[in-house]
């Protein structure tokens, strides 16, 4: 990148520009980050709690230390959109027929949103310095340093809080070669509140601010590639992408306000969608439902799994039909979890007539597993 001859702008022109580009907030941190933090992140990943979210270990080192990602990198400059919900995201949990999404994939997906404006903030200060963009898609520990520019702090649910936004910040990251004074950090202000840690349906916080990812539902429906533990599937209820339980008994959400992004306002039927309306989506039909939303990027077979095992917490019968016909699927995940559900809704020789006729030709060992274990 050519850069202009001309002076950079002071610290407030550029926070002027930025929140002209509509983010809500913008926040300036030097480009480190603590010892302590860079020990947590190691803890997490040496004590196999990040999962199967190989990406977090083969970038550990880069994604510990902005320097080691950047070298020139002096200054981050945080920027948040507010994507509070117009109601408690947790309405919908009790209607068994219905899905829970979690709040931020109900529209379009954020990294589209938050890259286009970041990319004409960084078009705007490349005329001064070097700059590099980041929205959750490089190897950036984003909410300690969100909480080292005043953005926030990570509570105890390790999640980002804002006493102005409470739990509902999109955050995105421009890296720049410019020396800019970073604003004071936010402090921790959860107290001895626990109502994030108490709430969660599968134990998934191991101790304050520590969070085992592998129990954690937004990881199972979203990240996770197989077979959901047998262990974890009755406490999802009918969450099938994501969860928000945590965020959303956050007492500082009294501060939050309803997102006024129209791409962030839900789309219509994704604030409590039937799980008949799901069941039956082929993979075009998948696509094209979901078409720019982050929902999409986990693929038709792992929404189908989540789909099933809602189904299958639903005590509903009359999903009876629906699942059944999934138990031919051609994804072997789509056909381990229908096996499930139809073992949780069924009567015994409903099941006994499907397991004669397929688990002789079932050549998946974990649908045979589950077969088995009808």
């Amino acid at each position: 990148m050519t850069l202009a001859m001309t002076a950079p702008p002071d610290k407030e022109a550029i926070r002027a520009f930025a929140r002209g580009q509509g983010f809500d907030v913008v926040r300036f941190a030097a480009a480190e980050t603590a010892p302590q933090t860079q020990a947590w992140l190691k803890d997490f990943l040496d004590k196999g709690l990040h999962g199967d979210m190989g990406w977090m270990a083969a970038n550990a080192e880069r994604r510990a230390d902005p320097k080691v990602l950047w070298p020139e990198a002096k200054t981050v400059i945080v920027v948040g959109l507010n994507y509070g919900p117009a109601e408690d995201p947790r309405a919908s949990l009790s209607q068994k027929d219905a899905a829970t999404v979690s709040v931020y994939a109900r529209n379009r997906d954020y990294h589209d949103v938050l890259k286009k404006r970041l990319k004409r903030f960084a078009a705007w200060l490349g005329g001064f310095a070097d700059v590099k963009l980041f929205v959750d898609t490089a190897p950036v520990l984003e909410k300690p340093l969100a909480q080292s520019a005043g953005a926030g702090w990570q509570g105890k649910h390790t999640n980002l809080v804002s006493r102005d936004f409470g739990s509902w910040l999109f955050l995105g990251e421009l890296f720049t070669t410019l020396e800019i004074a970073p604003d004071a950090a936010e402090t921790d202000h959860c107290g001895a509140c626990s109502a994030c840690l108490d709430i969660c349906p599968t134990k998934a916080f191991i101790g304050p601010y520590k969070l085992d990812a592998r129990r954690c539902i937004s990881y199972l429906t979203i990240e996770h590639k197989g077979p959901i533990p047998a262990d974890l599937r009755p406490l999802m209820g009918n969450r099938i992408y994501g969860c928000d339980d945590c965020l959303a008994v956050c007492p500082w959400n009294k501060f939050a306000r309803m997102t006024a992004e129209a791409d962030f306002q839900p789309r219509a039927g994704l604030t409590a969608p039937l799980l008949k309306d799901f069941l039956g989506l082929d993979d075009a039909a998948f696509r094209a439902l979901f078409s720019g939303s982050p929902v999409k990027r986990i693929g038709r077979g792992r929404f189908i799994r989540n789909v099933l095992i809602a189904a299958g917490n639903s005590a509903d019968a009359s999903f009876v039909p629906a699942i059944s016909a999934l138990l031919r699927d051609e994804s072997p995940l789509v056909r381990g979890a229908a096996v499930w559900a139809l073992r949780r809704l069924a009567p015994p020789a409903h099941i006994e007539t499907f397991r004669d006729a397929l688990l002789p030709s079932e050549s998946d060992e974990s649908v045979r597993e589950e077969w088995i274990a009808a």
